[in-house]
């Protein structure tokens, strides 16, 4: 799944050089001589000493690939070469940060810091400084301005569009996600609990639980149907009929997210068929992909695919735009299609218009739907439509005026089972798409 060192590295120093003469362009449009970008670094519990998980700024990780540095600072001032402050105290209570090594090291010109604050006050001379991250205006020298809008906006913008060396490590994470999917269902074939079914991918996937890119959703029966189900029971029910797996990677800090939905052979045999039928139009909807295709439209399209499913099986019993225009669709599917992902995996910019950075919010009917834009080449979002048994969701149908649009009996057969959701990764070419979680890297040299 690797490419050749020397092809990954002038992968990296391409995207390197893109950054510098991007960020050039952005700065001068912005009247900013520099910018100095804050890692972060964690808080801790309260009234405690132990640290929050912690995550690296995702612009800083744009130019390092370092996701969980700490106290680190980047100073990228156009006609200088950029500036790597990484934070290495001599220290015997925690092992010290090794030097940036190869192409970055190369390109970066790291310099060690032995305390956290400030780096050196010779690097900043710039008349007009930016600074970007996680701190307090407060702590601001005079004349720097802390997290200005505009720029901020700007550089969301230029992550929306990856170059060949992110696409190859998005590509990456993909592959060491679904080894972990693959190890998921056969500890779930075997009769695992979700606590095992957890530790089965962490293991395959060669990760601890601080470095997935968010906290893994393994749901077994009626957990499958908690959208964001944050909890691993350590002991397997008793009659285990599905399995549902949102679990990711990281990979040089760019993220995979997967998710699969399994029937054991317990399952009622009307899951199974939605789950194929899912699968096959979240299929369709990917062969859709290409620049120019409005997102919201293909959400939309979703929910016409979704009607059509619910009734082909005969769990509602009304007409397509009916199930639509009622809201039925989306009680049975209350998230968006998909987002944009990245060094995030509900990536920046997937709500705010090209170039101006102006707000583009979701559609009243559809608040969760997290991209709203037209796509272009280089963007990567995520394809993943779902159907779920919510009975707080279901409730007022049930109740309702289109009671009897709705088959009951078949609703109730399927609330232990949870719900259903399949995503893949792809990205936007000048073609069409490439799926990253199906497809193959970037040709070697």
């Amino acid at each position: 799944m690797n490419l050749p060192i020397d092809t990954l590295e002038t992968l990296q120093r391409a995207h390197l050089e893109r950054l510098k003469a991007a960020y050039a362009d952005v700065l001068a449009a912005h009247k900013f001589d520099a910018v100095l970008i804050y890692s972060g670094h964690a808080g801790v519990h309260f009234a405690d000493d132990q640290e929050a998980s912690f995550k690296s700024y995702g612009h800083f990780v744009h130019w390092t690939g370092a996701s969980h540095h700490q106290h680190d600072w980047l100073l990228i001032q156009p006609g200088s070469s950029p500036r790597w402050y990484y934070y290495a105290p001599e220290d015997f209570w925690h092992l010290a940060t090794p030097a940036p090594q190869g192409v970055l090291a190369e390109v970066l010109t790291p310099q060690p810091l032995r305390d956290t604050g400030w780096p050196p006050p010779r690097d900043l001379s710039a008349r007009r400084l930016a600074v970007i991250g996680n701190l307090e205006a407060s702590s601001m020298p005079l004349g720097a301005e802390l997290n200005p809008p505009a720029l901020l906006a700007a550089l969301d913008e230029l992550r929306m569009r990856k170059d060949d060396y992110e696409r190859h490590c998005l590509f990456v994470a993909n592959q060491w996600s679904l080894a972990g999917h693959d190890a998921a269902r056969e500890a779930f074939a075997l009769g695992a609990g979700e606590l095992d079914i957890q530790l089965a991918y962490l293991a395959a996937t060669r990760q601890r639980e601080s470095q997935v890119p968010y906290q893994n959703i393994i749901g077994i029966n009626h957990h499958a149907g908690t959208l964001h189900y944050q909890h691993y029971d350590v002991d397997a029910p008793d009659t285990p009929k599905s399995l549902l797996v949102d679990a990711g990677h990281s990979h040089a800090g760019y993220a995979a997210d997967i998710t699969r939905t399994w029937a054991s052979t317990r399952a009622d045999p009307l899951f199974e068929r939605l789950i194929q039928g899912v699968t096959d139009y979240q299929q369709h909807l990917i062969s859709r992909l290409a620049p120019g295709l409005d997102f919201i439209e293909l959400h939309q399209e979703m929910h016409r695919h979704l009607a059509e499913l619910l009734i082909d099986t005969d769990v509602i019993s009304t007409s397509t735009e009916a199930a639509m225009e009622s809201g039925l669709t989306r009680a049975f599917c209350p998230h968006g299609l998909g987002h944009s992902l990245g060094i995030q995996v509900h990536d920046v910019g997937g709500r705010q218009r090209d170039g101006s950075g102006a707000p583009l919010p979701p559609p009243a009917a559809d608040p969760a739907l997290r991209l709203t834009r037209t796509l272009d080449a280089g963007m990567v979002v995520t394809i993943e439509p779902g159907i779920y048994v919510i009975p707080m969701l279901l409730a007022p149908f049930r109740q309702g005026p289109q009671r009897d649009a709705v088959n009951w009996a078949a609703v109730d057969r399927l609330q232990d089972h949870g719900g259903i959701r399949v995503e893949d990764n792809v990205i936007i070419t000048s073609e069409g798409h490439d799926n990253l979680t199906q497809g193959r890297p970037i040709a070697e040299d």
